[in-house]
């Protein structure tokens, strides 16, 4: 009968007796984090809403576990490295910054996690940049985490339709800082970050009244990847489009309502961009990935080589995975603007 009783054993009991577990020893367990900012042995309780969902704190988390690298570091940036019980879905490198507090967390799956890989850092919070990692043959539905009592967050950015003043990307990943400092009690820490970045967004669009061209803004075109010989570029759903608007330019696939659309060569020559943005995942590591190879495939290209963008080398090359939203992307902003400038686009 036990092992029958084993065999029907479902994820969700799994979790249940795992997180029972783990409340009961969490004394004993040497790989507990020790207690954050603000976390005292009750903590002061919070309330935030994400992504439609409200989630209530009686104390701060102790074992938050990160789904990708975006919520990861953004964790890290908040210095709650030690408030971690688990990251996943590594993409690239973590920056030097981040490297001594990421080696402490524990990597519960190289890429994707599961129910059961998740189950089994006994999380008492779950964050994650985009909603579709929460499925049931992913880490489980929020609704499935929200019956067993293990909150859910998920970025600002992934679900703008939540936000009634329909702020803009940059916006919303400030009130990702503020919510889960608040949720964490690292209120001060988060203030900070969101002053230095919105500090860093507006000196980027000081030169957008500034910007020259004949005939109105510049155009851009955002090469994210080039896999089997295809482009995928930035449309008007992802955030190199606020990346232009702030600096004055304009994205050339603004009317296609998608993060990173697929396109054809001869429709990005049919474009015509003032200058090409190359987003570098040479860290990723799949064909088409690299800076080089995208130039490559710009100059071998009978049609596109011939634009004016990729004769006169008009390109500006940023990290990739700095053109989705992150606390990375305010690098990328400025990698832009500055790259504007040397274009001569900025007087």
């Amino acid at each position: 009968m036990r092992h029958r009783a084993r065999l029907a054993l479902t994820p969700a009991l799994a979790l249940a007796l795992a997180l029972t577990a783990a409340g009961c020893g969490a004394a004993s367990d040497d790989r507990a984090p020790a207690a954050g900012p603000a976390a005292g042995s009750a903590g002061t309780p919070a309330a935030v809403t994400s992504c439609g969902l409200e989630l209530a704190f009686a104390r701060p988390p102790q074992r938050a576990v990160a789904l990708d690298q975006s919520s990861t570091e953004t964790l890290l940036e908040l210095g709650l490295g030690d408030r971690m019980a688990g990251t996943a879905n590594l993409k690239t490198k973590i920056p030097a910054r981040y490297q001594d507090a990421y080696a402490k967390v524990p990597v519960i799956a190289p890429k994707i996690a599961t129910g059961e890989q998740l189950r089994s850092a006994t999380p008492d919070l779950v964050v994650a940049g985009s909603a579709d990692l929460y499925t049931k043959d992913r880490a489980g539905t929020r609704e499935e985490l929200g019956a067993l009592e293990v909150p859910t967050f998920v970025s600002a950015v992934d679900c703008p339709q939540h936000d009634e003043a329909a702020k803009s990307p940059f916006e919303l990943l400030f009130s990702d800082y503020e919510k889960l400092g608040k949720v964490f009690g690292a209120e001060e820490r988060a203030g900070e970050l969101v002053r230095d970045q919105r500090a860093a967004v507006a000196r980027a669009g000081e030169a957008a009244p500034r910007v020259q061209r004949g005939d109105g803004q510049p155009t851009v075109v955002y090469l994210y990847s080039a896999f089997n010989g295809m482009p995928y570029v930035a449309g008007k759903a992802g955030m190199p489009s606020e990346m232009s608007r702030i600096v004055g330019a304009r994205n050339a696939f603004d009317d296609v309502n998608e993060e990173w659309p697929e396109v054809s060569w001869e429709e990005v020559a049919k474009r015509d961009p003032d200058f090409i943005v190359i987003g570098d995942l040479s860290e990723r590591g799949r064909p088409g990935d690299s800076a080089r190879e995208k130039r490559e495939a710009l100059a071998a290209h009978p049609v596109v080589s011939r634009l004016a963008a990729a004769r006169d080398n008009k390109i500006i090359e940023v990290p990739g995975i700095e053109l989705d939203p992150s606390v990375r992307s305010v690098h990328a902003l400025d990698l832009l603007a500055a790259g504007m400038k040397d274009l001569g686009y900025v007087r």
